[in-house]
């Protein structure tokens, strides 16, 4: 049976005594973590066995933590060393030798006194009940470990945690919340060879178009982000101690709600797709926001606007559902007559943001429809490239040699070209 790991939530219901007792936990382990961040940027020492066999002993003679958490907070800053590692090879951070790039690199990870601890089976257990939406679990602290710790979760999710191989469980301290955020196994659903794709395109207008045409629109997210915006402008503006209370008390309330938006515009579409049989193709849009340059105004649309995450969830619901899941290169797919006969390609078909009128066939049709159609016709070319023995190119790139036999018309710097149409293997 295959497995896939999924991060379950509750919510953490301590007394004041115990919550004084937690919050003393994350600060020792984090002053350990930020002690050894230290160590190991000095010493260049980066992989978790060698820096538990340097400062394992110093650690906990140091700081007084008993020994499965000390191995937890090495793991812990070796982790956010790899982290940071495969930003600096996939270059966010720049090319060598850039400014940013030689700040990144001469200082070492910092941690929060209060940021998230990770815990083992042996550091925390759980006494789950067969009905219900409480538990308990018992945890070390720093203090003493603490028993009968009662917590609260949604009895779909208590029962995940009962019926599940439970992994690593952070605890985490929140806007005065204590949470737990446990990692379990879940079985998969075997993948299902699909009937065709479902092409989804992303925008901010619309939020997301399939290619069978259902938009969602972007029009009440983008009213709230406006109106958030408006309030914190307007409390930031005062400089009151109470406005800065409330700023803070809000500071995560437009992310929540573009959280729940995109949790549920991905819950119907993958509904749709196992509905219908089809595999679900999205664009790449890696590295958007360095490629576009857009007015000062719009900057802040762009940079708030939640694709990845949209993406992540459609991806791991898939995943769950046995869905096939692919990227494809969105280059021209806004251009690019949808019209299998026709794949002619010109920047003049898109007349507006939502008009789309081929000049050469004469098709017409929502600019974000079409891309989507687009879409999922490259979605069904890269499926069939990965699908084929002895395949390499990966789902993202797949695209790129297609693109790469576009025929150029004979006349000197027309933009004319008709793309050939892409077809499964």
């Amino acid at each position: 049976m295959i497995v896939m790991k999924q991060v379950v939530k509750v919510r953490l219901l301590p007394t004041p005594a115990q919550a004084s007792a937690l919050l003393v936990t994350l600060h020792i382990c984090n002053q350990a973590a930020i002690w050894l961040s230290k160590q190991m940027h000095r010493d260049q020492v980066w992989h978790k066995r060698d820096a538990q066999k340097h400062w394992y002993r110093t650690l906990r003679d140091r700081f007084g933590i008993s020994a499965q958490p000390t191995i937890r907070v090495i793991g812990k800053v070796a982790d956010a060393y790899a982290t940071l590692r495969a930003n600096l090879r996939a270059r966010n951070y720049g090319p060598k030798g850039s400014e940013r790039r030689r700040m990144v690199e001469a200082k070492p990870i910092v941690f929060r006194l209060d940021a998230a601890q990770p815990f083992d089976a042996r550091c925390l257990s759980w006494q789950l009940p067969e009905l219900g939406r409480e538990g308990t679990v018992s945890i070390w602290t720093a203090t003493g470990r603490l028993r009968s710790l009662r917590v609260l979760g949604s009895p779909a999710y208590l029962t995940l945690l009962r019926t599940s191989t439970i992994g690593e469980t952070d605890l985490v301290y929140r806007d005065g919340q204590w949470l737990l955020h446990a990692t379990i196994d879940v079985p998969q659903a075997p993948l299902q060879e699909p009937a065709g794709f479902l092409g989804i395109d992303l925008g901010i207008v619309n939020i997301a178009t399939t290619s069978d045409g259902h938009r969602a629109s972007g029009s009440r997210l983008n009213r709230y982000r406006k109106r958030q915006q408006r309030i914190r402008k307007r409390l930031q503006s005062k400089k009151t101690s109470s406005a800065r209370r409330l700023l803070k008390k809000r500071r995560r309330k437009e992310a929540r709600f573009a959280a729940d938006l995109n949790h549920q515009i991905s819950k119907n579409i993958v509904a749709e797709a196992q509905r219908t049989g089809r595999g679900i193709a999205v664009e790449e849009l890696t590295g958007i926001r360095a490629r576009v340059r857009l007015r000062k105004p719009q900057r802040a649309t762009l940079h708030t606007w939640s694709f990845a995450q949209l993406g992540q969830y459609l991806a791991d619901k898939a995943e769950r559902a046995g869905i096939a899941f692919v990227q494809v290169d969105p280059a021209y797919t806004s251009q690019t007559c949808s019209q299998s006969e026709c794949n002619y390609v010109d920047k003049n078909n898109r007349r507006s943001q939502a008009s789309f009128v081929c000049g050469r066939c004469g098709f017409v049709g929502h600019a974000d429809h079409n891309a989507a159609r687009n879409i999922a016709t490259r979605g069904g070319a890269c499926w069939g490239e990965v699908m084929r023995p002895h395949a390499a190119p990966t789902l993202a790139a797949s695209w790129g040699t297609a693109a790469a036999n576009l025929s150029v018309g004979p006349k000197r710097g027309d933009r004319q070209r008709a793309v050939p149409a892409a077809t499964g293997a």
